[in-house]
């Protein structure tokens, strides 16, 4: 995630991290060239029909309510997806707490804890599709082998708490405690699982593609009489909004990518084990910092 300040007048010039330039500029040089193409088509033989402005004012209309509806989609996802991630961070810290109120075996609550914190690896590299990601292995050991790591380590947790409840070490009211809260942990992986499995349907992008593509490429028939030579300056800016901003909700509907605009589960990650660290015994880490802006 692109973590900085509103942009300078400087930067809205320059910016390139965090920018969807790089990816769509190919894109945007072929209409340009092909609108220059237009141009001087137009200008040798003359047989170019000139469109009236009205119909791609109605179009470009219809276009942006598409790409607006996109967007809205898009962004219910990534701010869900974010907003489970704070639910989960949430359940660890108090997770934390409860054990140490409820558990009385300190070696059963330590290995409580460092479950926990496998978990929470393990989801993450699960929803990243990264099988062989050495943190996540650090942490969680042969549970990262399981067939599905993430609910392996939930189940390791749970057969800790019964173990706790039958050895005398976690009471009746501790136990109840504890499994709820494991439910509440477990229904926050389903819900990051759900947006991570399920996409936009594919007719929405297949719909906004198509469209944006007929639109800039027909852009120039209303333009090359008005604009001239300055028809391809006019179809690159157009091109960089409408592909621009299907690119922006195309990585915001994935939000567990890597990707500029992907939620920072490292950061997140590493501020729960900040928060655990102390009932470990631990040191604590030092949070994660953006790197050239970037937020992992």
């Amino acid at each position: 995630m692109i973590v900085r300040d509103a942009p300078r007048a400087i930067d809205l010039i320059f910016a390139i991290r965090g920018s969807i330039l790089p990816r769509i500029a190919p894109r945007l040089l072929a209409l340009m060239v092909f609108a220059a193409l237009m141009v001087w088509l137009d200008r040798r033989t003359d047989i170019l029909p000139e469109a009236g402005a009205l119909g791609f004012t109605v179009f470009g209309i219809a276009l942006s309510l598409f790409l607006g509806f996109r967007n809205n989609a898009a962004y219910d996802r990534w701010w869900e997806a974010r907003k489970l991630w704070g639910g989960l961070l949430a359940d660890m810290r108090s997770l934390a707490r409860e054990a140490e109120v409820f558990v009385r075996d300190d070696a059963l609550r330590l290995s409580l804890l460092r479950t926990a914190r496998a978990f929470l690896h393990l989801h993450r590299a699960n929803l990243r599709r990264r099988p062989d990601d050495a943190l996540a292995r650090s942490h969680a050991g042969a549970l990262a082998d399981a067939p599905h790591p993430p609910d392996a380590a939930l189940d390791a947790m749970a057969a800790l708490v019964k173990r706790g409840a039958a050895g005398g070490t976690i009471d009746s009211f501790g136990q109840r405690a504890l499994a709820e809260r494991l439910g509440s942990m477990a229904l926050q992986q389903a819900g990051c699982e759900r947006i991570a499995t399920t996409p936009l349907p594919y007719v929405y992008s297949l719909l906004i593609y198509r469209t944006t593509w007929l639109f800039c490429l027909l852009l120039p028939l209303a333009l090359v009489g008005p604009a001239g030579w300055l028809t391809p300056l006019f179809v690159g800016i157009v091109g960089y909004v409408f592909f621009g901003l299907a690119e922006v909700t195309e990585e915001l509907s994935h939000p567990f990518g890597e990707t500029p605009n992907g939620l920072p589960l490292d950061a997140i990650c590493r501020a729960a084990e900040i928060s655990l660290a102390q009932h470990l015994g631990e040191e604590a880490p030092e949070p994660l910092e953006p790197k050239d802006y970037f937020l992992s």
